[in-house]
């Protein structure tokens, strides 16, 4: 008789991949995953805010699995195919007409370096501001933009030149004096001095920000602030990069994080939940911005291939078809409602912060300082009960709640139960 051999994960996975959980995960439907013993755990992260249509839709599976049995490697050098061209049309039918052409690549990092680089062949100039606390993504420019935690950039030295950086408003640990409503000002006031004391404004391409920053802490920026920048960018002839990799795609109770400030990027990124789980992003822009980039000048060897492709449409499909914005809206309102309520009962959480089902819960220490032990052991005692969260913040001072846009009222209701008995544990 052969025995069975149970595969290890330690033995396997190489220790780089940092992991959140013990799971080894077998299958998924909506918010819940099940393991290879056939427990079932609600999943509170979306696989980073990614599976926004929740695990394994059926509409998403069926395009996938359609289009794998006519086509799977069609590549956009050479072949033009429908899935890429439909995926191109729904998507730019969710944004400002000035968002009008699509670049398909295959990851948040790899969209970032593309936009970056479509910035300064656009206008002809070398600098990029970005902002401290942000998560751009792990190749090298991108890791050059990212400031959300040292171990990201460190030892991998020297990083791009000519980038530099300001503070995004992080209202709720705000340095500056006066009212916390006027604290915007004086974050934007450090921006303007960049021009004055580092780089000349008519040398920088794009001002690149995530519209609500993700693994830096989930931290809202304010609309004025967000309005200024815009204005700021116009003023220099500046190109406003808005990265919408982790809030896009419905995930804050609007389809573009960046719709809630009245703003409109001049170029956008999106992946994550771009394509319910496959690999798959895109760089968005005004054709005119496109076509400063010349044939061949920039490329990859599996954008847009026909099975993502294929993905991003359905989800584009049932985002709109299933009403999910308007879901993670008043989902987001309920589980907001209910964090703040454990709040009033437990100081041990400093802040409630979030739009939409992009919320977070910032743990603080009694002096008022950062509490990551906290918010680790309420992720652990969540994770006793099968509930899966993850943390952000440059100290993982934060806990990130992030269920699939589909989840309803009775699972974010179950979930706050389980939220109170581990922080009141705490």
């Amino acid at each position: 008789m052969v025995q069975e051999t149970r595969l290890v994960p330690a033995d396997l996975i190489p220790r780089v991949v940092g992991r959140y959980s013990p799971v080894t995960v077998d299958r998924g439907e909506g918010i819940y995953v099940w393991d290879v013993d056939g427990n079932r755990w609600a999943d509170f992260t979306s696989g980073i805010a990614v599976t926004n249509t929740g695990h394994c839709h059926p509409r998403v599976v069926e395009a996938i699995r359609e289009q794998a049995g006519r086509i799977i490697h069609a590549q956009q050098n050479i072949f033009a195919h429908e899935p890429l061209m439909r995926a191109a049309v729904e998507l730019t039918a969710t944004l400002p007409p000035s968002l009008n052409q699509v670049f398909f690549t295959n990851s948040g990092a790899e969209a970032v370096e593309g936009a970056l680089k479509l910035a300064k062949v656009a206008t002809g100039r070398p600098a990029i501001i970005a902002f401290r606390g942000a998560f751009h993504g792990r190749t090298h420019a991108a890791m050059t933009v990212t400031t959300s935690r040292a171990k990201v950039r460190g030892h991998y030295e020297p990083l791009l030149p000519s980038v530099y950086h300001a503070p995004y408003p992080y209202v709720f640990r705000s340095p500056y004096a006066g009212r916390p409503e006027d604290a915007d000002l004086a974050y934007f006031a450090e921006l303007e001095q960049l021009f004055d004391t580092t780089v000349l404004p008519d040398d920088v391409a794009a001002i690149l920000m995530e519209s609500v920053v993700g693994e830096g802490g989930y931290i809202v920026p304010p609309s004025r602030w967000v309005r200024m920048v815009r204005e700021l960018c116009d003023r220099h002839g500046i190109l406003l990069i808005m990265d919408e990799i982790q809030s896009g795609m419905g995930r804050t109770g609007k389809m573009w994080a960046f719709e809630h400030f009245d703003v409109v990027p001049d170029i956008m990124t999106a992946a994550k939940g771009l394509g319910s789980g496959m690999p798959v992003s895109a760089v968005v822009a005004d054709r005119a911005v496109m076509d400063r980039w010349a044939p061949g000048s920039h490329g990859g060897t599996y954008g847009g291939n026909a099975v993502a492709t294929a993905a991003v449409a359905a989800t584009l499909a049932v985002i709109r078809d299933e009403g999910l914005v308007d879901n993670a809206a008043r989902m987001g309102q309920r589980l907001m409602d209910g964090l703040r309520d454990i709040q009033a009962d437990h100081p041990v959480i400093g802040d409630v912060r979030g739009l939409g089902l992009m919320v977070a819960a910032e743990f603080v220490a009694a002096e008022g300082g950062y509490n990551p032990a906290a918010a680790n052991a309420v992720i652990q005692a969540c994770m006793a009960e099968r509930t899966l969260l993850l943390s952000c913040g440059t100290y993982d001072q934060a806990i990130r709640i992030i269920p699939p846009l589909t989840v309803d009222a009775a699972q974010i209701d179950d979930f706050l139960g389980v939220f109170r008995r581990a922080v009141a544990s705490v």
